[in-house]
């Protein structure tokens, strides 16, 4: 495997030699970038000597020692060509770019430009670490999946005690490992997966909708790309940015999503139904904006298509996985909507509760398989869970396929 080792500017860039070393014994191919600051505390020499190549230091060829054109792209060219991107130090800066997409030197432009799993391990005075800002983006990373490895707690080179030092680099190394070894399940496979409300319109200013944020089916998307397969992401109107190397298809209405998803249904060989799409919608939408008067307004609806149904009739031997938001009678209405619908796994989840389900970063959620078995899932970030439900989707299939 290529692994980009990344070094950031805090007394820790010491102990990335030892890291690179630990990544270098199983075999890895190990590509450095420094940025400027890192140089401060270890030369570039020290590790061109351990990986036998040339270290990285700068975006042009006064920094690099290349000619024009390669330096102009070989940023894109290393992100391609590596399997796992590890930042170590992963200073409050280089986590700040990160997260807000800043990309002014080699590193930030290449995190970019990056597709594959990311593993960061912070480093940084306490104060730095618990401040709010640092936190928000902490946030922000973990919610795109990335693996974070530490801080630990102790005394700091500035003097202070708590949390803040860098892990050491075996147990880095291990979690490096870990991520290369343990995500490539879904590699071969095709994984369609829809998400977020659909808004059906009143009038060309009005619309009926719900409070579907998208979290949950983005990160259903995200975490099938991360393990190996082929995703695209069917998505009705949200505020999310698309997950990285993810075909997103946006549609705004109930039809369109039907026309969306029925689009993709040959091509894909998983279904994971996350979209929160409306039951009703006006069949004759008014050319103009209604008038607000003294009267009482009454409008009909008609029931939207139901694209679960329709999926689960004409899957064949693809598997479907539908999701339900209920108020109550959780496990009940997850076991009639897995039958009556085709599912052979169903996510239920309440929606009633503060801090979960709609609008919130973490869910709790209850999966009903097609064999009976029902597994709760505690509360976790949406991210994490979405891997939990792969994990539970891929050994149905094994038991599925072994009673035929």
């Amino acid at each position: 495997m290529k692994i980009v080792l990344g070094i950031g500017g805090g007394i820790a860039a010491y102990k990335a030699a030892e890291l690179a070393r630990a990544l270098l014994e199983p075999g890895h191919e190990v590509q450095v970038i420094m940025t400027q600051a890192a140089q401060e505390f270890v030369r570039p020499l020290t590790f061109a000597a351990l990986t036998g190549r040339k270290v990285i230091t700068g975006m042009f060829p006064a920094q690099t020692g290349g000619d024009t054109l390669a330096s102009a792209v070989e940023h894109i060219a290393v992100a391609t060509s590596s399997d796992l991107l590890v930042v170590a130090p992963a200073t409050a800066d280089l986590m700040a770019k990160f997260a807000h997409g800043l990309a002014d030197d080699f590193l930030s432009t290449l995190y970019l430009a990056f597709t594959g799993p990311v593993v960061l391990a912070p480093a940084m005075n306490t104060n730095m670490w618990r401040h709010a800002a640092t936190q928000r983006n902490l946030e922000t990373l973990q919610q795109r999946g990335h693996h974070i490895v530490g801080p630990e707690e102790g005394e700091l080179a500035c003097g202070m005690v708590g949390p803040g030092r860098m892990s050491e680099p075996e147990k880095i190394a291990a979690a490096v490992c870990a991520v290369l070894s343990a995500r490539r399940d879904l590699e071969g496979e095709t994984v369609l997966v829809t998400a977020g409300p659909t808004q059906e319109p009143l009038d060309p200013v009005r619309f009926i909708s719900n409070r579907s944020s998208g979290k949950m089916g983005y990160a259903l998307a995200e975490a099938a790309r991360a393990r190996g397969a082929e995703v695209v992401l069917v998505s009705g109107p949200v505020a999310l940015g698309p997950p990285a190397g993810v075909k997103v298809v946006r549609v705004r209405t109930a039809v369109e999503m039907r026309e969306a998803v029925l689009a993709h249904l040959e091509w894909a060989s998983i279904i994971v139904k996350a979209a929160a799409v409306a039951d009703y919608h006006l069949a004759r939408v008014p050319e103009h904006k209604m008038k607000k008067t003294a009267a009482r307004l009454s409008v009909e609806l008609d029931p939207t298509p139901d694209i679960l149904a329709e999926v689960g009739r004409r899957k064949g031997g693809r598997l479907l996985v539908g999701f339900a938001a209920e108020t109550q009678d959780l496990v009940a209405e997850a076991r009639r909507k897995l039958v009556s619908k085709g599912c052979d796994l169903l996510v239920g989840n309440r929606v009633d509760r503060e801090g979960v389900g709609f609008e919130s970063d973490d869910n709790e959620v209850t999966l009903v398989s097609c064999t009976g078995e029902v597994t709760p899932l505690p509360r976790a970030p949406k991210r994490e869970l979405a891997d939990r439900i792969y994990d539970e989707l891929l050994k149905l299939r094994l038991t599925i396929h072994a009673a035929r």
